[in-house]
C-alpha cells in the first residue's frame, strides 16, 4: 500500500502535457486481437489499468514490446487460450471488453465478473444482449464466470441498445466488424474514446460509418490488416487538472488538452466560477479565478449531472464536488448513473466542507468552505474520489495524508511528477 502526503495552500503554477486517454488505451489494446499483423500504438499511458491489459494480452500469447515513450507493439500472431486469467481480469471493468475480440478471433472466451471501481450497480445486460444479437451463446455460472461461444459471428441487422453503454457499444462494435453481413447500432455511445476506437479498426481496414454519432453502421469484412495509430488525450486527466489550478487560485497550461472534446465540461464548470482560455490544442486556466457559483433562473440553486455524451462526463462529478466546496453559492449534484459515487464526501466534511449527502444519488454543496488537513488519512476509494481528495488536500492548509492511492494510479499517468512540476508538494511513501 501507497500513500500520498501532501502539503496544502499552495496555488498550482506551470504547464504540463496531458497524457493518453485511458479509456481509449483499454480498448485499442485488446482490439488488436483482431488482427494476426503487427499493430503499433502510441500515446498509452503508463496506468494501472493498463498495465493489468498488457498482462491479460501477454496471458493470452500476445506479443507485446514497449517501445518507450508510450508506444507499444502489439502482435497477436496467434491466441494461445481462450480463458482470461481470473486473478488479471477480476482487477479491471475493462476486461470484459475482451469478449468482442475474443468472440471475433477465437470464437469463444471464458471470463469473470469484471472489477473495476465500487461506485455502484453496472450491469452487463447490454453486452450480453449485443453480443447475443451477434450470433454469441451466453451462459453465466454460478460462479459469476461468463462463458461465451459463437463459431460463426454474423452482421445483428439493426441492433437497439437497450443503454448507451461505452463498453457494451465498444464490444458490439469490436465482435461485428469481422461478423458477415451488416450491423447497424442505435443508442451506441459516441465519447472521444468511441471515435478513437472506430477510427483505429477503419484503418485496420474495418468499414464503419457513423463514427461520432449515435448510429454506427458496420459492414463486416473477411479480415483486419495491421496499422499505426496515435490515441488522443484524456479530457478526464484535463477535467481533474482544471479543477486543481481552480481550487488553488494557480495559473497552468495543458498542451495537448484538445479543446474540442471540453465543450461540455466547460459549460458546466462555469457554473462553478470556472472559465480556461483555449491556445490552438493547449489551455490555459488563469489565476486568482473568483469562484461564484451561477444561480439557476428565478434564484434557484443550480443542478450538475451527468449524461450520455455530448453530456457532462460522470467520471468528473467527484472533481465537481470539491469545486463546489470552494466556490461561492449553492449547489446540488445528481448522479443519477451510480447510487455509490459520492459516498466519500464523509472525508470531506470531516475535514471542513458543508456537503450534505440528500440521499445515494444526490449531495448538496455550500460554498466556500474552509478545509482543513488531515494528517491522519483519508482513502481513495475508486479513482475519480482519490482524485478528488487529492484536490481537497491541495485547498487544505497543512499536510493530509491520501491512503490507497492505488486507486489513483489506476487512471493517472505519473500523477505526483506532474503535480510536483506544477509547484506543489507532494511525495509518495510507500509502506
Amino acid at each position: 500500500m501507497s500513500k500520498f502526503i501532501i502539503e496544502g495552500g499552495q496555488p498550482l503554477r506551470g504547464t504540463i502535457t496531458a497524457s493518453g486517454n485511458k479509456n481509449a488505451a483499454l480498448k485499442l489494446l485488446p482490439a488488436c486481437l483482431l488482427t494476426d499483423e503487427p499493430v503499433i500504438l502510441h500515446n498509452i499511458p503508463a496506468i494501472r489499468d493498463v498495465e493489468n491489459t498488457i498482462l491479460i494480452l501477454r496471458d493470452l500469447g500476445v506479443e507485446m514490446t514497449d517501445l518507450g515513450g508510450g508506444s507499444w507493439r502489439v502482435h497477436a500472431r496467434e491466441v494461445a487460450k481462450t480463458d482470461l486469467d481470473p486473478h488479471l481480469a477480476g482487477r479491471t471493468r475493462a476486461s470484459f471488453v475482451f469478449a468482442g475480440p475474443m468472440l471475433a478471433r477465437a470464437g469463444r472466451v471464458c471470463l469473470p465478473i469484471p472489477g473495476g471501481d465500487v461506485i455502484g450497480g453496472r450491469p452487463l445486460d447490454t453486452h450480453v444482449q449485443a453480443l447475443t444479437a451477434l450470433g454469441a451463446a451466453v451462459n453465466v455460472s454460478r460462479r459469476g464466470v461468463f462463458e461465451m461461444n459463437a463459431p460463426k459471428l454474423r452482421g445483428a441487422g439493426y441492433l437497439l441498445l437497450a443503454e448507451a453503454s461505452v463498453t457494451a457499444t465498444e464490444n458490439a462494435v469490436m465482435a461485428a466488424v469481422l461478423a458477415p453481413g451488416e450491423t447497424i447500432i442505435d443508442n451506441a455511445a459516441c465519447e472521444p474514446h468511441v471515435r478513437d476506437l472506430c477510427d483505429f479498426l477503419n484503418q485496420m481496414g474495418a468499414c464503419i460509418e457513423g463514427i461520432g454519432s449515435n448510429r454506427l453502421m458496420i459492414q463486416g469484412v473477411a479480415r483486419l490488416h495491421g496499422t499505426e495509430f496515435r490515441i488522443g488525450s484524456d479530457f478526464m486527466e484535463v477535467g481533474s487538472f482544471i479543477g486543481a489550478a481552480a481550487v488553488t487560485r494557480g495559473e497552468i497550461r495543458i498542451r495537448d488538452a484538445q479543446p474540442r472534446n471540453l465543450g461540455m465540461i466547460r459549460l458546466v464548470y462555469g457554473r462553478l466560477g470556472v472559465r480556461w482560455e483555449d491556445d490552438g490544442e493547449d489551455i490555459i486556466v488563469p489565476a486568482d479565478q473568483e469562484l461564484v457559483i451561477q444561480e439557476g433562473l428565478g434564484g434557484r440553486i443550480p443542478e450538475i449531472k451527468p449524461m450520455p455524451w455530448p453530456g457532462f462526463p460522470p467520471d468528473l462529478m467527484s472533481i465537481a464536488v470539491v469545486v463546489g466546496t470552494q466556490a461561492t453559492g449553492s449547489i446540488l449534484l445528481h448522479d443519477w448513473m451510480y447510487e455509490s459515487r459520492f459516498f466519500f464526501v464523509d472525508h470531506l466534511t470531516f475535514m471542513g466542507a458543508r456537503v450534505v449527502l440528500c440521499d445515494p444519488h444526490r449531495v448538496l454543496v455550500q460554498g466556500p468552505s474552509r478545509l482543513f488537513a488531515n494528517p491522519s488519512g483519508v482513502p481513495s476509494p475508486d479513482i475519480r474520489a482519490g482524485m478528488a481528495m487529492v484536490l481537497a488536500a491541495f485547498c487544505a492548509r497543512g499536510t493530509s495524508t491520501i491512503n490507497n492511492i492505488q486507486q489513483i494510479d489506476r487512471g493517472y499517468e505519473r500523477i505526483e511528477d506532474k503535480l510536483r512540476a506544477l509547484g506543489v508538494s507532494i511525495k509518495r511513501v510507500d509502506d
